[in-house]
């Protein structure tokens, strides 16, 4: 079975496709617009629908265009993973021990950049 024929798709998939044509086009687009670049085949309501969702999440803006908004990107797809980091770190109360287990798990190349990112001199 197929996701177009029933089976739910992953979280966020139609989300990325939306953000993915976005990005491609470099100027606002209309859903119509969107909806012609993506690979999916989804109705024009159902795009509609995912751009106004991400605008909700702030992951788009959007202006008035001449039938309906066009909408644009408001960050890269780093700008967007950063995003979603902090909005996990505010769900939970002891952010210190979220960051301390956070940074407990990083690889040591990647502990490496973050401590060339914050100023710090290696180990």
């Amino acid at each position: 079975m197929t996701a177009t024929d029933g089976e739910r798709r992953p979280a966020g998939e139609l989300e990325a496709s939306v953000l993915a044509a976005l990005w491609a086009a470099g100027k606002p687009q209309s859903a119509a617009q969107v909806r012609s670049a993506m690979p999916q085949p989804l109705a024009r309501t159902t795009v509609a629908t995912l751009l106004a969702r991400l605008h909700e999440k702030g992951a788009v803006g959007r202006s008035p265009g001449t039938r309906g908004f066009v909408y644009f990107p408001v960050e890269d797809s780093h700008g967007l993973t950063a995003r979603r980091m902090h909005r996990e770190l505010d769900q939970d109360g002891d952010r210190s021990t979220v960051l301390a287990r956070f940074v407990e798990h990083l690889s040591p190349e990647d502990e490496t950049e973050l401590r060339r990112l914050l100023g710090e001199s290696g180990p």
